[in-house]
């Protein structure tokens, strides 16, 4: 990642809301790399809308910066308003003209004699050359976001923003629409960055993901990478579910009700959270086994287990394991941990 030019680069960006005495950005950092795209990951009210937009030029910063290569466009008294920067954007509900068609939607704002070449052949990379002259009352949800997303391609933006773009589509529809999303953003080697509140959305269609929390960029890597090694407990929950169980270091290790696992690092004696991913967990069946089997469910793709302690207690955990599965509910089980889905952070 390292060796990937930076396109955009965020540094310290702030956004205060006097009216709502709280910082929607508090100190955010972000790098957008060529080619690649950037998920934005974080639940309602963490700021990333609010960053989007002051990529945008839509908010202006009260602090930090935004700089495209060697150009501020924010910060240091500097704002280039939004029509000049090289952005391309699809908002969430597409903001077509509709008293425009299709062509003419995507022509919008391109100058010079080409302008509906250049239109009809993004709307020809997005499968829709046939749809040139339809209006967007005569097109499904679908075909709307990708003529919003040949809109924002046409003029070779810097980036592109998308701001919740599947959001409001059926689970099928925007499983299929991301896909092509994808596609489309590759084949034109954009830079571009998607903002959800979609675990499983961005880590399907990100490059690089970003993990954003109270106004700030907490993570940054690979979906693999930022899955695999929260840094926190908020960035663990983030991507999906995870068992904290908090411990202390001893002697380099943090003891669990399943064992102790490594802790080299911490300082000893140091408080520290255990992040357990539900399939680092490995249930066997077992007579004298400490745990017991409360319930099992399945979540299609596999089979989720809930167990607690077999001599009884509130607490209770959750393990996902492939289907078929021997185990049942009321079945005493062994528990055991893989460590490649489990780190240690501090609390």
């Amino acid at each position: 990642m390292s060796q990937t030019q930076t396109v955009l680069s965020v540094r310290g960006a702030q956004r205060r809301y006097v009216k709502k005495g709280q910082a929607a950005l508090a100190s955010a950092d972000l790098d957008l790399h060529a080619g690649r795209i950037t998920a934005l990951l974080g639940p309602s009210g963490s700021g990333k809308s609010t960053l989007l937009r002051a990529i945008a030029g839509l908010e202006r910063l009260d602090g930090g910066e935004i700089r495209l290569g060697d150009t501020v466009w924010s910060g240091h008294g500097a704002h280039i308003p939004p029509e000049t920067r090289r952005v391309g954007m699809v908002f969430q509900d597409y903001a077509l003209f509709p008293h425009l068609d299709a062509l003419s939607n995507v022509a919008f704002g391109l100058k010079g004699k080409d302008a509906k070449d250049i239109a009809q052949a993004q709307l020809e990379a997005a499968e829709l050359g046939h749809k040139a002259k339809a209006f967007p009352h005569e097109l499904s949800g679908g075909e709307q976001q990708r003529v919003a997303l040949a809109r924002a391609l046409a003029p070779s933006p810097a980036v592109v923003l998308l701001d919740e773009p599947f959001s409001g589509l059926d689970r099928r529809l925007r499983h299929e629409l991301r896909d092509r999303t994808v596609q489309t953003l590759k084949a034109a080697g954009a830079t571009a960055m998607i903002v959800t509140h979609d675990a499983e959305e961005a880590m399907a269609v990100a490059d690089e993901l970003a993990l954003m929390d109270a106004g700030r960029v907490i993570q940054t890597g690979t979906p693999d990478e930022v899955w695999m090694r929260p840094v926190s407990a908020v960035a663990a929950r983030l991507l999906g579910d995870v068992e904290i169980i908090e411990s202390t270091v001893e002697t380099g290790r943090a003891d669990t009700p399943f064992g102790a696992v490594d802790a080299h690092g911490f300082d000893e004696g140091e408080t520290v959270h255990a992040l357990i991913r539900p399939q680092a967990f490995g249930l066997s069946l077992a007579e004298d086994g400490t745990f017991t089997i409360t319930r099992r469910r399945s979540a299609g793709t596999h089979l989720v287990f809930e167990f607690a302690p077999a001599e009884g207690g509130d607490t209770h955990w959750h393990a996902h394991t492939a289907s078929p599965s021997p185990l049942h509910e009321g079945d005493r089980v062994s528990v055991s941990l893989d460590p490649a889905y489990l780190s240690v952070v501090r609390r």
